[in-house]
Formats: structure tokens, C-alpha cells, sequence
């Protein structure tokens, strides 16, 4: 039997030890999938999995913080500065494939920025698909630094109206803690916003919630997460992408 899994700190909002395990169980291959929500990260622990498990997954807090313990990073994940899948040792960053295919049914004419709120691992994937989509991206987080801006800088600046796509790259509003969201401000966003959530849990997150009562259209990470999960099989399946 092989090995899979998770690691990440909190894990109990992740989904992707069911859709695995679905998925085995479905094209019956002898395999499983665990999750290994872990305290701190440590050279030894991660080599320790290494040696146990097959390959697996990263996610927050650990995305750019495993990168010193690896072997290698695939050119994407060096490009991007993060990684969410380990395989032989070697970092791959399968959450830019996931978000670009599922964000690029819903690009319209007019989507041209996106303000990406966050600047962790999952916010870099963003960026890179968003540029490989043809639209510039501005980065959101708590205080000013170089061409991030502050989300206190956001209200009455005009940044929300020149920005049709807002993309929440933070854990805010995810399971177990549903009901906080990103603090932007929601009365200026317009039917014509975009709203787009990476996190799949709960389906209807606070911040979409916001979004969809000023008329905007909203998507949840859930595409983004089945889209990564089947590039990850890819790569731990085939050795590559």
C-alpha cells in the first residue's frame, strides 16, 4: 500500500483526506491518505516523512517554510516561492495550476487587476496565475511595505472600484472560524466585483457572503482544491507534471 497525506497546522477544515481516499477507493488503488497536523516544523520531521510517506501535501503555515528541507524545488515552486506538494524530496507547487484553471473560465473582457488579499504561499500561486492570465495583481496585507498596500489604506482610496477581482488568500472565514473575513470595505463593491474565495470550507464563507449581498459574483477555493489534488496525483503517479 502507498502512503499520502497532509501537513499543516490547523488541518481540520481540510477536505483533501476525503477526496484521496475517495478517489482510491473509486479507481481501487491500494493507497490512503492521512492527515499530519504538526506543531512546529523541524528538519526531522519533515525528513522523517519523507522516508514515510510516498509524497504529500503542504499547507498553511508551512508552504514557504518547508522550503529550506527539501532536496530541490521544481522551477514553478522556485519561481513562486512555495510549495503545497512534496514528492521524492523535491517541492512542486500545484496551487497555481489549480486556481489558473479554475479562474480562467471566469475571467471577463474587463478583468484586467486584482487586488489578492494575503502574501503567503497561496497569494504567491495567485499572483503567478493571475499574471499568466494577463492581469496585474496588487498584493492586501495588515501594514504598508513597498507595493503591498494596507488594508486601511483600501477604504475611499478608489482601490476597490479599479480592481474587479478581489481574491481572498487568507485563512479568514475558514472552518472553525467562519465567522470572521477579510477587513475590506464591502459597501464599495459592485455588481461588477468578482469575488473569489481559496478557502472551499465552509462553501459560502463570510467574506463571498459579503460580496454576493452587493450583487457580486463569487466563487469558492473548492475548483482550486480539485484542480491542485489531480495535479498532485499526476506528479506522485508519473514522477512529473
Amino acid at each position: 500500500m502507498r502512503h499520502y497525506g497532509i501537513i499543516g497546522n490547523p488541518l481540520e477544515h481540510s477536505l483533501s483526506a476525503k477526496y484521496f481516499n475517495d478517489f482510491f477507493a473509486q479507481e481501487k488503488i491500494d493507497a490512503e491518505y492521512a492527515l499530519y497536523e504538526l506543531k512546529e516544523l523541524t528538519s526531522e520531521g519533515v525528513k522523517e516523512l519523507m522516508g514515510r510517506l510516498d509524497g504529500f501535501n503542504v499547507t498553511h503555515p508551512y508552504k514557504e517554510a518547508i522550503i529550506p528541507y527539501l532536496r530541490g524545488l521544481d522551477p514553478s515552486a522556485e519561481a513562486i516561492g512555495a510549495v503545497n506538494v512534496v514528492y521524492r524530496g523535491v517541492g512542486y507547487n500545484t496551487d497555481y495550476i489549480g486556481f489558473l484553471e479554475s479562474m480562467r473560465p471566469l475571467k471577463r473582457p474587463y478583468d484586467d487587476r486584482a487586488l489578492v488579499l494575503g502574501t503567503g504561499g497561496v497569494a504567491k500561486a495567485v499572483c503567478a496565475a493571475l499574471g499568466e492570465l494577463g492581469i496585474q495583481s496588487t498584493m492586501v496585507s495588515r501594514h504598508n511595505c513597498g507595493p503591498i498596500r494596507a488594508y486601511d489604506a483600501l477604504p475611499g482610496s478608489g482601490a476597490i472600484a479599479a480592481h474587479p477581482i478581489i481574491v481572498n488568500c487568507t485563512p479568514l472565514g475558514m472552518y472553525p472560524d467562519i465567522d470572521s473575513c477579510p477587513p475590506i470595505p464591502y459597501n464599495e463593491i459592485k455588481p461588477r466585483h468578482l469575488l473569489y474565495d481559496c478557502v472551499y470550507n465552509p462553501e459560502e464563507t463570510e467574506f463571498l457572503r459579503r460580496g454576493a449581498a452587493q450583487g457580486a459574483q463569487t466563487e469558492n477555493g473548492m475548483q482550486m482544491l480539485i484542480g491542485q489534488a489531480k495535479a498532485a496525483w499526476k506528479i506522485w503517479s508519473n514522477g512529473h507534471l
